[in-house]
């Protein structure tokens, strides 16, 4: 699994704009992208920016969707930005939630086949 990270600074007073935006525009076009995972988003309350976290199946459909959506997005979310947001891309290595263990010492199937409790 990958996750794209990506901070986004937003203009005073732009939360509620950005969530309806988010629910109504961002949320609907990733559900709809080829290896689309899960979405989390955190907030500062009363803070000037928001972290989304997307997981993707592989690195390579998440580098499709930043070639092919994500600049229409950022376009989306110009009214309620300020400034650019970043953007970082790391692999898992690691997740109670989704019960998957990636990475260096698990990225191998047969060592997640064949270490009870990670992999499933």
């Amino acid at each position: 699994m990958f996750a794209r990270i990506v901070s986004i600074p937003l203009k005073v007073n732009a939360g509620i704009e950005f969530s309806e935006l988010f629910e109504k525009e961002i949320l609907p076009t990733l559900r709809r992208q080829p290896g689309f995972r899960d979405e989390l988003l955190f907030v500062d309350p009363g803070g000037p920016e928001v972290v989304a976290i997307s997981l993707w199946d592989s690195k390579e459909k998440a580098e499709l969707y930043d070639r092919a959506i994500y600049p229409g997005m950022l376009k989306t979310l110009a009214k309620v930005t300020d400034g650019d947001p970043k953007v970082r891309h790391l692999q898992l290595a690691y997740s109670t939630f989704h019960k998957i263990a990636i990475g260096a010492a698990a990225s191998d199937a047969s060592i997640t086949s064949q270490t009870p409790g990670v992999g499933g």
